[in-house]
């Protein structure tokens, strides 16, 4: 079965280091502050300009003004820092963020990323994106496997205009997760009852299948 969007943030949530400062982009990517594990401190960043974001409020402790990039409330966690949007991104751009989660459309074998433009539709646009990519050296995207008119968005090139070139070495979609390496997607993990056969179905690009490919546990 598929994996629902908040046991895709769980499992990432599991690649959080202690000690890490981490970018969570806009969609999928903002659950993971709800998964963070409790025995391991991260700082949360968002490119509006706050460090140290916590989990979505509850409804007695919803702040208007407070919010991540993608104008969602937000909470602040003890020892937060609020700042201008010119020293966010200096804070990305720098390579101080240890972690970044972004969404995708698409995602090639090369590790290229497509997330901010499909010709002839209406899209939020870049965003802090490009500068994400640029700045972080650990990158997951999470994303759907296939649109859903079935099509992949595994690829072995990009068809839609590029975020960022060979900047991504993780995917976790709601079927498995993945390396990126050599040219190659390379399953690691499936989801709880989703077979390998569907998988290699649903993946266009070059795909590596280890000998054992074990289940995601939850």
């Amino acid at each position: 079965m598929a994996l629902s969007r908040e046991q895709i943030a769980i499992r990432v949530a599991r690649e959080l280091k202690d000690g890490f400062y981490v970018n969570l982009g806009i969609g999928i990517p903002t659950l993971v502050a709800n998964y963070v594990p409790d025995d391991i401190e991260v700082m949360l960043q968002s490119e509006n300009g706050l460090l140290g974001m916590g989990p979505f409020p509850t409804e007695d402790t919803i702040d208007a003004d407070m919010i991540n990039a993608g104008k969602q409330t937000v909470t602040a966690a003890i020892g937060a820092s609020i700042f201008s949007s010119a020293e966010s991104f200096a804070m990305i751009r720098g390579g101080h963020v240890d972690l970044t989660v972004l969404g995708a459309f698409e995602v090639d074998v090369m590790g290229n990323i497509a997330s901010w433009m499909i010709p002839g539709k209406l899209i939020k646009g870049m965003g802090g994106a490009m500068d994400l990519v640029a700045g972080a050296d650990n990158i997951i995207v999470t994303m759907t496997h296939a649109s859903k008119h079935g099509d992949s968005k595994l690829l072995n090139k990009c068809s839609l205009p590029l975020t960022g070139a060979g900047c991504i070495k993780k995917v976790l979609t709601d079927l498995a997760f993945m390396d990126i390496d050599n040219g190659a997607f390379i399953l690691r993990e499936r989801a709880p009852g989703v077979s390998i056969e569907e998988i290699i179905d649903k993946t266009e690009g070059k795909l590596i299948i280890p000998d054992n490919v074990p289940e995601i546990e939850f």
